[in-house]
């Protein structure tokens, strides 16, 4: 299984880039050419950020926002580093399951921080980019983002946690309609179901997510962390052992005949028909 755990690249060229301007952390996905989509080696750095981010005392409050026209369009399909392999079906689900794992080991990082989380989503927020906004904590939308979990559309199920934090947002009714169909919602769908908290214009969005942010940031550190981790507590209880169930139920998916099939398909634009096999 070649599989790398810290990132590969020069930092000047990672993908993930993070300033610091008054108290707040801006986190920008930079990856502009591919709409921002997420890859082993962006995880990595999510990851590496976090770390930064978790012992920085200059930050109080992150943003999260994206670079280009899109916040992120989901996975590279393409996903040309790391190729996850074995020497049997049984073994490359077992090697899955380990690097799913692992990718969530780094999300928790991240979404665990003790500095709030402010997302600024504007353009595609598709599969993963989806599942990385529902790991804020508050989230604000332009009027042109479009959500959606299109994962069963290309073989494979969500695997990232995205299903699990949306049904707890939004209820397990509309966490299945989501996530079975792939139907793209709008900014105002998202804002009316409760996924976003406010809905502003593109040219506003970062403005908005800055102005709250540093509110937030005027209040008292430890006092707003201590929020963040007693509601966590409470909202996301049983969400560490359902990742780990979730980490195994997906990793099947990727040695089925379907997956490769959807993938060709969505790569190539065209229409698929799935053997559930």
């Amino acid at each position: 299984m070649p599989f790398r755990t810290s990132p590969v690249v020069a930092e000047d060229d990672w993908v993930l880039r993070l300033e610091v301007d008054d108290g707040v952390g801006i986190l920008t996905l930079d990856h502009p050419d591919k709409l921002n989509a997420w890859s082993w080696e962006a995880s990595r750095q999510l990851g590496a950020r976090a770390d930064q981010i978790r012992f920085d005392d200059r930050i109080r409050v992150v943003v999260l926002r994206g670079e280009g026209r899109a916040f992120c369009a989901g996975i590279d399909l393409g996903m040309p580093e790391d190729r996850v392999t074995g020497r049997s079906p049984a073994e490359k689900v077992r090697n899955y399951y380990e690097g799913i794992r692992w990718v969530h080991e780094r999300f928790r990082v991240f979404s665990e921080l003790p500095q709030p989380v402010v997302a600024a989503v504007h353009g595609y927020c598709l599969g993963f980019g989806f599942e990385l906004a529902l790991m804020c904590d508050i989230r604000l939308a332009a009027d042109n983002a479009v959500f959606a979990l299109p994962e069963a559309t290309i073989g494979v199920s969500v695997d990232a946690g995205g299903d699990l934090r949306l049904s707890h947002e939004v209820g397990a009714g509309w966490a299945k309609l989501l996530a079975m169909t792939g139907r793209r919602i709008d900014a105002a769908t998202a804002e009316r179901l409760g996924i976003v908290q406010q809905v502003t214009t593109p040219d506003d969005l970062v403005p908005t997510a800055m102005a709250l942010a540093r509110e937030i940031a005027g209040n008292a550190p430890l006092a707003v962390q201590s929020i963040k981790r007693t509601i966590d507590g409470f909202a996301y209880r049983g969400l560490a052992d359902a990742l780990k169930f979730e980490a195994l139920s997906a990793s099947v998916e990727f040695v089925s005949d379907d997956m490769p099939a959807g993938y060709a398909a969505k790569a190539a634009k065209q229409p698929v028909q799935f053997e559930g096999k």
